[in-house]
């Protein structure tokens, strides 16, 4: 069966075509710019060179047709009609508590996917647009939603609800829900596999590091605690996110900077993190840069990340009560070696133990722990997309 993935973002629209036979991505692309000037695709079959075509995409339908027709072009593209498309997987944000799995996408999701728009305004409204692009342009095919959150469902109540007035989580839904769940779920079970063990035996603390960053308590194969909550700003520090905070401090800006909530918001989501510890960069390669050139300010920002990092493993080893394996993925968590170094020094007392030597790589699976080290540190590049495509294949099979 070959499934295709589909990921929609205000202005883009991510995708990758999977022959699920033998798990290889025939083809892969990504349209920008939809109904903004200077829209173009860049397509890249696994069987030639990439394709930039440049072309007005004033919605994501019609952006979808220009993927439609290169991935059926006679000269670049990688299948001979969209029937040969057993189903379509598509990544949606939030489900909020109505989806604890990925589901196929009926009338009833649709409204339910809807009814979610105030918990993620920024990305439902797309995963929807995208996904009545596909309904539109290929009925008949069968289409799943791969829930972010949906992952984070398994977790007890002690642990997703907030102490605040109760009646705000029965009114407005205003709980712990988490995200990443996708790559989370992905790196786990890939843990299991290379460790050669059941998941329901093991406990795994994945860690999703990158410019947004997550990390999931994984016990018995399911998510206990994550570190986001009602939205992807609690937690670590991140590029350009506060992480965990005194929520007395909106209260003091507003004061003392004459800014309305709305203001702190955009300064805690986008002006925050390590760009606002170290005043350079968001991307951690600037920073890593600055700090080996003397920069205080840089070797600050990756010190508090490091640390917040450490804290959450530290606290996921107690709520498990115990742990397995740690894994690093996504951009920072599969490319810094620097970084996994620092995070893992003083976590001896866990039975973690990182080898300097097999830690010195990046990008590519690999155990980065020591041969004694009780506990396996492991390096896992993260595949939403597989995810997505395996959750679709199941369910339509």
């Amino acid at each position: 069966m070959r499934i295709f993935v589909v990921n929609c973002g205000s202005s883009s629209l991510k995708y990758q075509l999977i022959n699920m036979e033998t798990q290889e991505v025939i083809a892969k692309g990504l349209a920008e710019r939809i109904g903004i000037s200077g829209s173009m695709l860049k397509h890249e079959p696994n069987n030639g060179d990439s394709i930039k075509i440049e072309q007005d995409m004033p919605s994501h339908k019609e952006a979808l047709k220009i993927v439609i027709d290169a991935l059926i072009h006679k000269d670049y593209g990688v299948i001979k009609s969209m029937d040969e498309i057993g189903a379509v997987g598509h990544r949606v944000v939030h489900a909020g508590e109505k989806f604890a799995y990925s589901v196929v996408i009926n009338d009833e999701v649709m409204d339910a996917l809807k009814e979610c728009i105030d918990l993620a305004p920024l990305h439902n409204p797309p995963n929807i647009l995208g996904i009545e692009a596909c309904k539109e342009l290929m009925p008949g095919v069968p289409m799943v939603g791969v829930f972010d959150t949906a992952f984070h469902q398994s977790m007890s109540p002690y642990a997703y609800i907030y102490a605040l007035p109760y009646e705000y989580y029965i009114k407005y839904g205003v709980r712990r829900y988490g995200f990443h769940g996708t790559s989370h779920k992905y790196v786990a079970e890939r843990a299991a596999d290379i460790l050669e063990k059941d998941i329901k035996e093991l406990k795994i603390v994945t860690c999703h590091l990158g410019n947004g960053a997550s990390i999931t308590a994984v016990k018995d194969g399911k998510s206990i605690d994550t570190s986001m909550g009602f939205t992807p700003l609690e937690g670590l520090a991140m590029g350009t996110r506060c992480g965990d905070i005194d929520p007395a401090i909106c209260g003091f800006l507003v004061e003392k900077e004459e800014l309305n909530i709305n203001e702190v918001g955009n300064i805690l989501n986008k002006k925050s993190g390590v760009l606002g510890i170290s005043g350079i960069s968001s991307d951690f390669r600037d920073i890593e840069k600055a700090a080996t050139e003397g920069n205080e300010r840089a070797s600050l920002a990756l010190e508090v990340f490091a640390h917040k990092v450490k804290k959450y493993i530290g606290a996921y080893a107690a709520v498990m009560g115990g742990i397995d394996a740690i894994v690093f993925t996504a951009g920072l968590g599969e490319n810094s070696s620097s970084m996994r170094e620092n995070i893992c020094k003083g976590l001896d007392f866990l039975g973690l133990k990182i080898d300097k030597e097999k830690n010195n790589t990046r990008g590519k699976e690999a155990i980065i722990s020591t041969d004694d080290s009780t506990a396996k540190i492991l390096l896992i590049p993260t595949n939403e997309e597989l995810m997505i495509a395996k959750d679709t294949e199941e369910l339509i099979k």
